[in-house]
């Protein structure tokens, strides 16, 4: 490699739309389409040299020390029968991948003023603008820049700018949080950052629940579907916020083990519990003593599996909050949802309302602990093999550390 070069995991695939797909001429110019598995096909990772980028006005290159495997970054890789990646979201190919991530800061650029040469840091991985109506409110993670295939300048890490699965990425202070309290809780600034890198996805749990849902009263049942890093962190959160039981529903064997370790009082297989005649709603009301979830967390992204469930047992006055992704249309229930005077939020994102300052927070504090869930570490050199193996699903996060 020469000097002045860098390792980055590049993501690539073939810009073809589906037919039935009205794909706009800003999409087609820019390529930053909307709905990614509708467009990108053949979708294929490797590892490439390109030149270390330099920080202009106000932003910040960051050696990477660690970068998670997200769920998203996975379905980005595979695909449909037709060839086209399953991830529905906002891209732009070709882009390094990875936005779960945490390292120290190597150079700033002028203007830079909260962040120094030195400071271990983490990103937001929504590039939001600031400025438009959107964010002027408050939504942050509804950027209309962010969004507008027109727009170039904003977006999100990983998917339409380039990531974090590199040694250095370039970002905006603006997204940028400092992590240096974590190294007296964790002891070493190793540590810290495998802390760090899992600000992000433990942040789109905080952001569902206790932003976009409302929170929930200490004593509350919580139940989490799908025990993969998101759901569970909303273990760790309930647990933290005061819910008195948290049930998790996972088939993984490695993710149930996972689930216990960090707080789940009742975990259970639904393949197991079908085989003994037993649906999924009806532990969860066994469990609760007939009253139902006073939270459902959707962190598997099955709704087709998981709707129904929880419209059987959600409690009064419950909430439904979403964070899972898929490309599924189901049917729900109104009459359930108005006699039980009960809610369902949609979420996305992770920005804005503090979130990641009180994630940060919540780990220096030892309230919260999400090392626990790092079960695979690879080099940068290593990451065919490490998404290889991030396919399988026997993980409860893989991290890469360049």
């Amino acid at each position: 490699m020469n000097k002045g070069e860098m390792l980055a995991l590049l993501l690539e695939a073939d810009f073809d739309p589906k037919p039935e797909y009205s794909v706009s001429d800003d999409e087609r110019r820019t390529r930053k389409v909307k709905d990614g598995n509708k467009v990108w096909r053949n979708p294929r990772i490797k590892l490439i040299e390109k030149e270390v980028p330099r920080p202009r006005e106000g932003e910040v290159l960051i050696r990477v020390r660690a970068c998670g495997i997200c769920g998203s970054d996975v379905h980005m890789v595979e695909t449909d029968s037709s060839g086209y990646m399953i991830y529905p979201g906002l891209t732009r190919l070709p882009v390094v991948i990875g936005h779960e991530f945490a390292g120290v800061v190597e150079d700033v650029g002028p203007g830079v003023k909260n962040v120094r040469p030195g400071d271990l840091v983490t990103s937001e991985e929504m590039l939001w603008c600031g400025v438009c109506d959107s964010c002027r409110v408050g939504y942050v993670n509804h950027c209309t820049r962010l969004n507008d295939p027109s727009d170039l300048e904003f977006g999100e890490l990983g998917f339409t700018h380039d990531g974090a699965m590199a040694e250095y990425v370039l970002v905006h202070e603006r997204y940028v949080w400092k992590i240096n309290s974590l190294v007296e809780r964790y002891g070493s600034d190793e540590r810290a950052i495998e802390a760090g890198s899992l600000v992000e996805p433990t942040s789109v749990a905080y952001h569902a629940m206790f932003n976009r849902g409302g929170g929930f009263k200490p004593g509350a049942y919580v139940v989490v579907w799908g025990a993969g890093p998101i759901g569970l962190a909303a273990i760790q959160l309930a647990k933290a916020a005061g819910a008195s039981k948290v049930i998790s529903f996972e088939i993984s064997p490695v993710r149930k083990e996972l689930a216990k370790n960090v707080g789940a009082d009742y975990v259970f297989d639904p393949l197991e519990l079908r085989r003994k005649g037993v649906e999924p709603w009806e532990k969860i009301l066994e469990v609760t003593g007939g009253a139902g979830a006073d939270m459902h967390v959707e962190a598997a992204g099955a709704p087709a599996e998981t709707f129904p469930q929880m419209q059987k047992s959600i409690a009064i006055g419950g909430k439904v909050v979403w964070i899972g992704r898929a490309p599924q249309e189901v049917a729900i229930y109104f009459e359930v949802f108005q006699i039980r005077r009960a809610q369902v939020f949609g979420s996305q994102g992770h920005s804005g309302w503090g979130t990641f300052r009180n994630v940060i927070r919540l780990m220096a504090s030892g309230r919260i602990d999400m090392t626990r869930i790092i079960t695979s570490r690879f080099r940068l050199t290593e990451a065919l093999k490490a998404f290889d193996r991030a396919r399988e699903r026997i993980d409860g996060k893989i991290t890469i550390k360049p």
